[in-house]
C-alpha cells in the first residue's frame, strides 16, 4: 500500500530544505507507511482514518524534518506525533459526528476468517485502558523496543514492563481471542 497523496512526492522543496534531506525523507515515508498506518488502526482508527493520520503525522515530519532527523531516536518521536495526531483528531467535532455516520457496505472478496481474526484482536485491545493499549500496539504491533516505546510515551522503561505485564495477562483471558483458539478455560 502506498500513501494516498504522499506527501512526500511532487512537493516544491522548501527555502533551505536540501535535496539530501529531501530524499531522506522520502526514503523514510516509504518504508514507514505501511506501519504507521497500521499502527493507527491497532490504535482504534478506522483504515480510512488511519490513512489519514498516517499522512498528517508524516506531513508534520515534513515540516519539522530536521528536529525529526537529528532525534535521538527517530522512531519513538514518529510514534508520539502519531499518537498526538490521533488525539488531536479525535478532540474535534468532525470526528464525533463523524463516528456516529453509517458506513456504506462495499463488496468484497470473503475474508471471514481473517475479519474475525482482526475483530477479536480490536475487541480485546479495546478491553485494556488506553496507556496499557499505547504499550501493546507500540511494542508489539509497531515492535519498537522497550526503550522506544517508554520514549514514544514519554514513561520509563519500568512502566513499559510493567504495563506491558498487566496487559498480555488481561489479553490471555480476553474472551474473544480465547473464541479464536477455542479455548474454553
Amino acid at each position: 500500500m502506498t500513501p494516498r497523496g504522499n506527501p512526500a512526492a511532487g512537493w516544491q522543496r522548501l527555502k533551505g530544505v536540501d535535496a539530501a534531506a529531501e530524499a531522506e525523507y522520502a526514503a523514510y515515508v516509504e518504508s514507514q507507511w505501511p506501519t504507521l498506518v497500521r499502527a493507527a488502526v491497532f490504535l482504534g482508527a478506522s483504515v480510512h482514518d488511519a490513512e489519514d493520520i498516517a499522512q498528517t503525522t508524516l506531513v508534520r515530519c515534513y515540516a519539522g524534518w530536521e528536529k525529526v532527523a537529528g532525534a535521538d531516536n527517530r522512531d519513538a518521536y514518529v510514534y508520539r506525533m502519531l499518537l498526538n495526531c490521533l488525539r488531536d483528531i479525535r478532540r474535534t467535532a468532525w470526528w464525533k459526528r463523524r463516528a456516529d455516520m453509517p458506513v456504506a457496505d462495499a463488496p468484497v472478496a470473503d475474508r471471514s476468517e481473517a475479519v474475525a481474526t482482526a475483530d477479536a484482536v480490536h475487541r480485546a485491545l479495546d478491553g485494556l485502558t488506553k496507556p496499557n493499549r499505547d504499550v501493546v500496539v507500540l511494542r508489539y504491533f509497531v515492535q519498537l523496543s522497550e526503550a522506544q516505546t517508554a520514549a514514544a510515551l514519554g514513561i520509563s522503561p519500568g512502566t513499559v514492563k510493567s504495563r506491558l505485564s498487566r496487559s498480555l495477562a488481561r489479553l490471555a483471558a480476553d474472551r474473544h481471542l480465547l473464541d479464536l483458539t477455542g479455548d474454553a478455560s
